[in-house]
């Protein structure tokens, strides 16, 4: 049964993809001998290690390939693996193509498993691998069997996340740090990495799928959404990514680009700890912090009011919706005054997406109305991500791409809300919501997989240890005088082997 004709990978399409220094300008102009100038808006977290919200710059930027590609219309498609056929439930078989490495060595089928193997022993687990115990195994030189514990319908999807990136044997060190510097297989090779400020890449020539139109791509990370604008608006930038609402508008037509989103903005609760620990106090700040008046105010128009944790942009979900039953009653704003007895509650946004800050101080103001008493504490991502996973907030402002690490909603479910996820900043532990995300995970028809998707959803919400907001639009910023930029609903792509200055 080859990919290419495999009905559950097909079925789980979803929207179609939209097609250093910075020198100045008076527009957005030519980087040096035809280089991209490259706004990314978070720093990296550990140095580009794809085991951290890092890898996805390893795939926007081209720099690392995994056993298959995320295609244009949400089914997995050939990549550092030419073709693969389920030999049963759990058993997999991928056929490699011939490549090469940045650093010269030879893609082999023990330098797959070495990477597999490193990803799986990572500590945190990938979020990718939270639902999936993967075992990888050398047939000969170029074939690879890969074996699940449990039936895994999606593997192909699974494996074309940027968490398992397949990369040389020198990027795993010794003590379990992983570098992509230099040991990718993409068209563009990361020369320098400079901390948490900028990278050095450069087109690598030796790459399997041919050679990319730009000569190298210059990164800077701008954590301020307004900088950015104005890095493109002043020629400083050729492209610069997630640029603030309040600033889409100021830029000039042709620079900026709407991209329908699979990104939603949620309240987070912490379950695990503290108040929240309390279902009616949940249940308070649920009912305190409608987001649909977010849309115009916060969101200037680029944003619809919240459904779920899908929005439009995957289109299969309104129609399998399920009605969430069974929530707490809402304590009163006396009750919430009683019950917390002054206690503060710490409410945390990052700046990195500039909208999150002014939302959490909308919500302050209305959850302090329900009689919370609410301090704000807005950081930069990278300064908050170890607080946020050890649970020291009692409520977070959050923005997340529902389907970044899979194309399956399945992967985002597991990771955020089931008891032992690698990412449940809600902390949350309910044996309905593991119960349902587990049935979902095992079912191999599409359509009855969306349909238990869309009841651990109706569980999740059940709990309110997650308030959807809205629906974000993304807008990019790009420069007239640059083609063939990625426009991805799940933001995994950006510059390939067609993006170049004209």
């Amino acid at each position: 049964m080859r990919t290419t004709t495999h009905r559950l990978i097909a079925a789980l399409a979803l929207t179609p993809l939209l097609a250093g220094c910075f020198a100045q300008g008076d527009s957005a102009g030519a980087g040096s001998g035809g280089r991209l100038r490259v706004a990314l808006a978070i720093p990296p977290v550990q140095a580009l290690s794809p085991y951290s919200n890092d890898a996805t710059v390893l795939s926007k930027l081209s720099v690392a390939e995994g056993l298959t590609a995320l295609r244009k219309n949400g089914t997995a498609g050939p990549a550092l693996a030419k073709s693969w056929k389920q030999d049963d439930d759990t058993t997999w078989t991928f056929e490699l193509r011939k490549a090469k490495f940045q650093d010269g060595t030879e893609v082999t089928a023990q330098a797959v498993v070495n990477a597999l193997d490193h990803a799986s022993a990572a500590k945190p687990k990938p979020r990718v691998l939270s639902d999936v115990t993967l075992t990888a195994k050398a047939d000969d030189s170029d074939t690879v069997t890969l074996t699940t514990k449990t039936p895994d319908p999606v593997l192909p999807l699974r494996l074309a996340s940027p968490a398992l990136a397949v990369l040389s044997a020198k990027a795993y060190a010794k003590d379990g740090t992983v570098s992509p510097v230099g040991t990718g297989t993409g068209p563009f090779e990361i020369k320098k990495l400079n901390g948490k400020s900028a990278a050095t890449l450069d087109r690598f020539d030796g790459y399997w799928g041919g050679k990319a139109k730009s000569s190298g791509i210059d990164v800077t990370w701008i954590p301020d959404g307004t900088a950015r604008a104005n890095a493109l608006r002043g020629g400083e930038a050729d492209i610069a990514e997630w640029i603030p609402t309040s600033q889409a508008k100021l830029l000039k037509a042709g620079t900026r680009h709407e991209v329908a989103s699979v990104r939603t903005d949620s309240l987070i609760l912490n379950t695990g700890k503290g108040m929240f620990t309390d279902p009616g106090l949940r249940a308070a700040a649920r009912e305190a912090v409608d987001g649909t008046d977010l849309v115009d105010s916060v969101f200037s128009g680029y944003a619809d009011p919240a459904q779920g944790l899908f929005g439009p942009a995957v289109p299969w979900a309104a129609d399998r919706r399920v009605a969430v039953t069974g929530r707490a009653e809402a304590a009163t704003p006396g009750q919430v005054k009683a019950e917390t007895k002054g206690e503060t509650l710490r409410l945390a946004a990052i700046t990195n997406r500039a909208e999150l800050p002014e939302a959490a101080a909308v919500l302050q103001q209305r959850l302090e109305k329900a009689g919370f008493n609410v301090k704000l504490d807005v950081r930069e991502y990278t300064q908050m991500e170890s607080d946020l996973l050890a649970g020291r907030y009692d409520a977070l402002v959050f923005s997340r791409v529902t389907l970044l690490d899979t194309g399956d909603a399945v992967a985002y479910l597991a990771s955020d809300f089931t008891s032992d996820g690698v990412y449940n900043i809600a902390r949350l532990k309910d044996a309905a919501v593991d119960k349902a995300i587990k049935a979902a995970a095992a079912e191999s028809d599409a359509g009855r997989r969306q349909e238990k998707i869309m009841k651990a959803e109706a569980e999740i919400l059940r709990t309110d240890a997650v308030v959807p907001l809205v629906h974000e639009k993304v807008v990019q910023g790009i420069a007239t005088d640059v083609e063939g930029v990625v426009l991805d609903p799940r933001e995994r792509s950006l510059v390939d082997l067609d993006t170049h200055l004209k």
